[in-house]
């Protein structure tokens, strides 16, 4: 019978893998949730590093990028929680990086929209490229209902944590 290490470095990691959890372990949900944002906070840390941006500077990134619609400074500083001060720097900061575009785009000329900029979308892509890999790496773990079951779940999670942080106000 092949070990491990003869089958290759994926039946490497699934030997290394704890049990999946019962599917009613808080517990274990929230370690692995707290792990996987310790995760993606160093990501985050190092691209903002490495651009001479702030972490909360990279979530404005986020949110530009995942905005339905026009994002504008005002939405924006709502999102992240931030003064309109703050949102003005932090703004400033990541136009001067070549990350945003402020572009007047209403028939009031008040009205500002944040757009991403193309080249910036495509570096964040190349440094992010590691989470998207393991993402779809763990994805082609699970089958379609439970992928399902799990988009629900964070979803949810997601939804209660945006409803706390609106009651906090």
């Amino acid at each position: 019978m092949a070990t491990a290490n003869q089958r290759g470095p994926r039946a490497q990691h699934e030997r290394q893998t704890p049990a999946a959890p019962r599917s009613d372990d808080l517990q274990t949900v929230a370690v692995q949730l707290r792990r996987m944002n310790g995760e993606i906070n160093r990501l985050v840390q190092g691209f903002a590093g490495s651009h001479g941006l702030h972490a909360t500077d990279v979530q404005a990134l986020a949110a530009i990028l995942d905005s339905p619609g026009p994002m504008t400074p005002k939405r924006l500083g709502e999102h992240l929680g931030l003064t309109s001060g703050a949102v003005t720097a932090c703004v400033d900061r990541l136009e001067r990086a070549g990350h945003v575009r402020r572009v007047r785009e209403s028939a009031d000329r008040r009205v500002v929209h944040l757009h991403y900029a193309p080249d910036a979308r495509e570096s964040a892509r190349l440094y992010f490229r590691p989470l998207a890999e393991a993402a779809a790496a763990a994805r082609g773990r699970f089958g379609a209902d439970e992928l399902a079951t799990v988009a629900r779940f964070l979803t949810a999670v997601n939804e209660e944590l945006r409803a706390a942080r609106t009651t906090d106000r």
